[in-house]
């Protein structure tokens, strides 16, 4: 089959997460030797932790005008060549929740994608999400943060909804990853294929979620989950997610290729 054509991208992020690589404006210029239509820039938002806790993935508090600016500088800069969208990666952490949204309120955040990278709020000394080992007690904490979190209304879609490195009882699993894919099925909320892992073979894309995800009919949009300039597109990376797709069983018309903004995810 042929490859899907990318035209949109809402997973980006910058150098201000302490891991990603380059400027924004090699990211942009790639996109558009691709041909793509949409860039949207997603870093990992900023967190108010207490206790003097500063998170080693995520960019400071002191940084999010500097990202805006920036962003915006380059939409404006790049408007004739490509969209660009203003958006963060957030987690959602409900002691913390509302501190989030207080501070990101003043900017005009386009919208929001659920990265749940971590349960718990952090800095309680949770583990990522992604690091083998994870037992029926976190997956079930998990699935059910995350659906507390898209039960806000303010998340776009769900990246790497399949993060989470499980270990136990596979029918647990089963049980616990189709209510969630059935409750994003309900709320029309979009399930990322993360192209990172698929670019990595991480844990992710994790072959039994996106079985059940067929079979609850939800659907999914590709991200890149671009840290370097170069990953923004990678037409070598979308055929395995393709073939990927295929036998998993879901079909091509299940993936979307842009999403609608609704303006502002606060």
């Amino acid at each position: 089959m042929d490859y899907t054509k990318m035209i949109a991208n809402y997973h980006t992020h910058t150098w201000r997460c302490n891991h990603a690589y380059g400027i924004e404006k090699q990211y942009i210029e790639n996109a558009i030797r691709a041909g793509m239509r949409i860039l949207g820039f997603s870093d990992h938002t900023p967190y108010p932790f207490p206790k003097g806790y500063v998170g080693p993935d995520k960019m400071l508090p002191s940084q999010l005008e500097d990202y805006v600016d920036t962003v915006l500088r380059l939409r404006d800069e790049y408007r004739s060549d490509i969209e660009i969208h203003l958006g963060l990666e957030a987690e959602y952490y409900p002691r913390l929740w509302e501190g989030l949204l207080r501070l990101i309120e003043p900017y005009p955040i386009e919208y929001l994608l659920l990265g749940q990278h971590y349960i718990h709020n952090e800095y309680e000394g949770d583990r990522y999400n992604g690091k083998p080992g994870h037992g029926e007690d976190d997956l079930r904490l998990y699935c059910s943060q995350c659906k507390e979190a898209l039960d806000t209304g303010r998340f776009l879609y769900f990246a790497h909804p399949d993060l989470i490195n499980f270990s136990g009882d596979p029918a647990l699993y089963d049980d616990e990853m189709t209510a969630l894919c059935r409750f994003c099925k309900e709320r029309g909320i979009p399930l990322e294929m993360n192209l990172l892992g698929v670019r990595q073979d991480r844990n992710y894309p994790d072959r039994r979620f996106w079985q059940i995800a067929a079979k609850e009919g939800n659907t999914l949009i590709y991200g890149t989950d671009a840290h370097w300039p170069e990953h923004v597109y990678s037409p070598e990376v979308i055929r395995k997610a393709d073939r990927l797709l295929e036998s998993y069983g879901i079909p091509r018309d299940r993936l979307l290729t842009t999403l609608p903004l609704s303006g502002s995810a606060c």
